[in-house]
């Protein structure tokens, strides 16, 4: 039983919840997005923060083109684990279905 207890011990400590992460700009971006400034953010619905996020940076940025739209999904995607692309990737063909 001990044994147990100490494996749960040492899963908490590296679960996810305990990680610092830092966000970098990728360094190849130089159209409108270059100044931004990365968020990390913990979620429970990811592809409604990642919605609201992209809907914040066409306002503030001020999309205008699908050419600053890729650029926009390019930084999401480069920012992000694979394992978060499916709900950015959705969020970003929501905004194309309206």
């Amino acid at each position: 039983m001990e044994q147990q207890q100490k494996k749960k011990m040492r899963k908490r400590r590296s679960s996810s919840q305990d990680l610092s992460f830092s966000a970098n700009r990728p360094q190849d971006i130089n159209g409108d997005f270059k100044n931004s400034i990365c968020a990390v953010k913990q979620t429970r619905d990811p592809f409604v923060d990642f919605r609201q996020s992209i809907a914040e940076m066409i306002v503030q940025v001020g999309v205008h083109d699908w050419e600053d739209m890729e650029e926009l999904v390019y930084c999401y995607l480069k920012l992000n684990s694979t394992d978060v692309h499916g709900f950015i990737v959705d969020a970003f063909l929501s905004f194309c279905s309206n």
